[in-house]
């Protein structure tokens, strides 16, 4: 297995073009399905967003830390304790993105202009370790570009269209490993007697953005 920091090269060399490429040969049409913003099987939908991409939503929404992410669930045990790596975005009492809405069967995301980086490339992730798969396993790949289940699978893209979101795919892959290293670089175990605590790139943290201190 190659170091964070050799996948990270390969990420910033990544050729933008032959992703494009990859994606226009999967091809991809979003259908306002809404099934990658909804909770799947009563479990809580859960779309890692950096702190980065907290802030800027919360300015965007003028909301509070918890009102935009949540501690990834992944690490904590059934009460919502223990130690996690990431955050999720938010979720509404039934499981779904609080920032999804929907409309005569059709979904929108309410802050769509300002979505993080998992939101702007589903279903697509490029194979390189230390970089996340989004929903589960690939179901058609082409290159280093892997596309996840998706209604929209299959369907023409323009090459403006697609040349966009391999602009964004290429750019989630450098910033998922720049997170990963920073996480490994500044990780100190907490072991919090209550409540979580999220380790990001900027330290330990409380579930309201604050910064942990033991």
């Amino acid at each position: 297995m190659e170091s964070l920091e050799a996948e990270l090269e390969r990420a910033r060399e990544l050729d933008e073009s032959a992703l494009a490429d990859a994606i226009e040969t999967i091809g991809f049409e979003c259908t306002r399905c809404g099934n990658c913003c909804k909770s799947e099987d009563e479990d809580p939908h859960t779309a890692t967003v950096f702190p980065d991409e907290v802030r800027d939503l919360t300015d965007e929404t003028g909301g509070e830390w918890r009102d935009v992410a949540r501690p990834m669930p992944y690490g904590l045990d059934e009460s919502g304790e223990g130690e996690t790596f990431e955050w999720a975005l938010q979720t509404d009492a039934c499981g779904d993105c609080v920032f999804y809405t929907e409309s005569d069967g059709r979904g929108a995301c309410t802050v769509h202009d300002d979505r993080p980086l998992i939101c702007e490339t589903y279903p697509f992730s490029v194979a390189l370790g230390g970089t996340s798969q989004p929903m589960g396993e690939a179901v058609d790949e082409a290159g280093m570009v892997r596309a996840h289940e998706c209604e929209g699978l299959g369907r023409d893209i323009s090459r403006e269209d697609a040349e966009s979101l391999a602009g964004a795919l290429r750019a989630r892959a450098i910033r998922e490993l720049e997170e990963a290293i920073a996480v490994r670089e500044n990780y100190e175990p907490a072991r919090p007697s209550s409540g979580a605590v999220v380790h990001d790139s900027e330290g330990a943290k409380r579930p309201d953005g604050t910064p942990y201190e033991g």
